[in-house]
């Protein structure tokens, strides 16, 4: 029996392609493993978004080559488009798969042997993955990632996604709306969007700039889909939020109150040299629409700190903006230099231990704020989708609004959504509940 074993970095739009292309092995007759027993094959699956992706991918390779010496070890993803020729050079490494390369893994498997010194490299020049492969993750008996847009026609300066991923396309409703009845029929409750850019949604499969379809008649779509209990958006710009998704999400039965939206700077002046499609006024306006209908909304966002010119005082604009904003959490990002952007070649680096530093303020801030979001919450009752881990004798699920909570192990409750009450916050974070009276939630 021929075996396969997987390995992700990164996005949700790389698990959900990991997902689809062990599908692919299994229907071809591989058996999938984990990633610690001895396979055949080991994927890794790599990301380019922080500047130790050579060091993930080493550390992962070495992972495999300790489960089985003989094993063939294949790199696709980001990186693997970005900087394949280094990869190949790397011990242990037999295949890199490019953006294109990448789904057509099996028509490479059958020749492929140990190599001695230098991996073979199938990668092809970004402008040629100009198609669209739909693709969705299963792994998670609660959740699914769907994939429904890919690629990006951004030019923000300190980003390589474009160089790694190519040009904004999408997949079709009709595709998407199948892939979500899939789902649905696995007994999967909630599905993610995801993709690069979702708010870019409707290009055409080989990038066509006329938009077929937008993001709201997607969600539009998604939202008749029978047998979904719950949809989650993932992360979308807010020049692309507009007005007509939030109210949809807001008198949805099926999307939930829940937005990630990408900052990246509170500065105007950065913004500009980030070349971001907005200021912060609007993004400051998406906030205040998001807060007005949905009051109890969770609210993500993404920042970077340590972008070259930031100094003390714009990086305090940030800080201050954030720190008025009725938002739920963040995900701090530290600036690194990126080969090929024009971040890179920008005047008025900023020291690492100083950037360093303020991502630790950022995420102190963090903290401050999920503290009082979910304080704000505590005696509310909320739908919880129960997860299938049992850590030390408890459950752990999330309410609509993205609150982590807790309560013993029952297995009975595994991938059920229950209705309950917020009590308090345990020391781990998370927030302890009572059943409410009629705790289970059916859809009539």
């Amino acid at each position: 029996m021929k075996t396969a074993a997987f390995h992700t970095l990164g996005c949700k739009l790389n698990f959900a392609e990991t997902s689809t292309i062990a599908r692919q092995l299994t229907d071809a007759g591989y058996e999938k493993v984990s990633f610690e027993e001895k396979a055949s094959v080991y994927i890794i699956n790599t990301c380019s978004v922080t500047e130790a992706a050579d060091k993930e991918c080493r550390f992962h390779i070495r992972r495999a080559l300790k489960a089985n010496p003989d094993g063939l070890v294949i790199i696709i993803g980001c990186y693997a488009q970005l900087k394949p020729e280094e990869i190949a050079e790397m011990e242990g490494v037999d295949m890199v798969l490019g953006a294109k390369e990448k789904f057509n893994i099996l028509s490479y498997l059958d020749d492929l042997e140990k190599t001695e010194n230098f991996g073979v490299v199938h990668s092809c020049e970004i402008e040629e993955a100009d198609f669209f492969i739909g693709s969705y993750s299963i792994g998670d008996r609660t959740r699914a990632f769907l994939k429904v847009q890919d690629g990006c026609d951004y030019k923000c300066t300190y980003c390589t996604i474009p160089l790694a991923r190519g040009i904004s396309r999408s997949d079709t409703i009709e595709n998407v709306v199948r892939n979500a009845q899939e789902i649905a029929e696995k007994g999967i409750k909630e599905i993610v969007l995801t993709g690069v850019n979702i708010g870019d949604y409707g290009k055409g499969e080989f990038g066509n700039k006329k938009h077929d379809h937008t993001f709201l008649d997607l969600i539009k779509a998604l939202d008749q889909v029978e047998g979904v209990e719950r949809i989650r958006i993932s992360s979308i710009e807010p020049n692309l939020l507009k007005d007509e998704s939030i109210e949809l999400v807001a008198r949805s039965e099926r999307f939930v109150p829940h937005f990630h939206i990408p900052l990246q700077s509170g500065s105007d002046v950065l913004l500009k040299k980030m070349k971001r499609r907005y200021l912060t006024q609007l993004y400051a306006d998406r906030i205040t629409k998001i807060r007005k209908v949905m009051p109890d909304a969770a609210i993500g966002v993404d920042v970077i700190v340590g972008f070259p010119g930031e100094t003390q005082e714009l990086f305090l604009e940030t800080y201050h903006f954030l720190s008025n904003l009725p938002i739920s959490y963040l995900h701090v990002f530290t600036y690194s230099e990126r080969e090929n952007t024009e971040a890179a070649a920008m005047e008025g680096a900023v020291p690492v231990q100083e950037r360093k530093k303020r991502n630790k303020m950022l995420r102190i801030l963090s903290e401050k704020k999920k503290t009082a979001f979910y304080e704000s919450q505590l005696g509310k009752r909320f739908p919880v989708l129960w997860e299938h881990e049992n850590k030390e004798g408890a459950m752990y699920g999330f309410t609509e609004n993205y609150i982590r909570v807790q309560k013993p192990f029952d297995a009975d409750s595994i991938n059920q959504i229950e209705v309950v009450s917020l009590q308090q916050i345990e020391n781990d974070g998370s927030v302890s509940i009572i059943p409410a009276f009629d705790r289970f939630l059916e859809r009539v």
